[in-house]
């Protein structure tokens, strides 16, 4: 693990990202307890008088989001739920739909979406666009994270192409990976996906905000993110509204820095 120099812009920087972290457990083996003891973390994970807030969200599967809205209730932090057809994309859009809504109606308040790999590489991209656009109207004013899965999308041209599909198609995040591949989040896509965030407020003049996900596990790779997005888009997007990380091991472990 690199060292982090513990100077008060980095102190400052990490303590951000801490309330910008989706405290994630999305594995075959999730139980009820396991949830339910990341969820008690979550809200533990906090010191107030050294100024560490609470995490984000709490992000599960969706057969565990009544369990998590209940666990986090009137604790300020957000459940957000994979849907629709996590982690492939590989289904009817009606059935992806009716995933989104099971996780609406069980109490979820953020969508992590990803889009159809294939049929993007396919070329299909009104396909990809159209569906993003259905899983939106139903999200209505519900967060909803558009996942491109940038480890399969080839090239940079790719990714540039599907963050804007996906910003154009109503995305109020985009995010790097599922987690569930051998190349998950990585500096440059970020920054490729950064680069048209930007882009796309200077033509729109709309935000939109930017997750990585996939094997971000020490404070130092979390820093490098934070330090991206001050860099590209402004140290404004850099709180927990337009700015977020998915992780599993992060959480503990910058904490564990916060509070040397």
């Amino acid at each position: 693990m690199a060292t982090i120099e513990r100077t008060a812009e980095n102190l400052e920087a990490l303590r951000q990202v801490f309330t910008c972290i989706d405290n994630t457990t999305l594995e075959g083996c999730d139980t009820q307890q396991r949830v339910q003891l990341l969820c008690q973390r979550s809200i533990d994970l906090q010191d107030a008088s050294r100024g560490i807030g609470h995490v984000a969200a709490v992000c599960v599967y969706p057969v565990f989001v009544r369990l998590a809205h209940k666990c986090l209730a009137g604790s300020g932090i957000r459940v957000a739920s994979v849907a629709g057809a996590f982690p492939a994309g590989q289904s009817p859009i009606a059935i992806k739909l009716q995933e989104v809504q099971y996780a609406l109606d069980e109490g979820a308040d953020e969508i992590d979406m990803v889009i159809s790999r294939g049929s993007f590489l396919e070329g299909d991209y009104n396909k990809v666009f159209d569906e993003i656009s259905a899983i939106r109207e139903i999200t209505d004013n519900h967060t909803l994270k558009v996942i491109l899965e940038t480890g399969e999308l080839q090239s940079s041209a790719n990714i540039s192409k599907a963050s804007d599909l996906a910003m154009k198609a109503g995305a109020d995040f985009i995010k790097t990976s599922t987690g569930k591949i051998a190349v998950s989040a990585t500096l440059e896509a970020a920054d490729v996906m950064l680069q048209s965030i930007k882009k796309f407020h200077d033509t729109t003049g709309k935000w939109v905000g930017f997750k990585a996900a996939g094997g971000i596990s020490t404070p130092d790779e979390a820093l490098k993110y934070h330090q991206l997005v001050t860099q590209i888009v402004g140290k404004e997007q850099t709180t927990n509204q337009f700015f977020r990380i998915g992780a599993s091991r992060l959480t503990d472990r910058l904490f564990a820095f916060l509070t040397e």
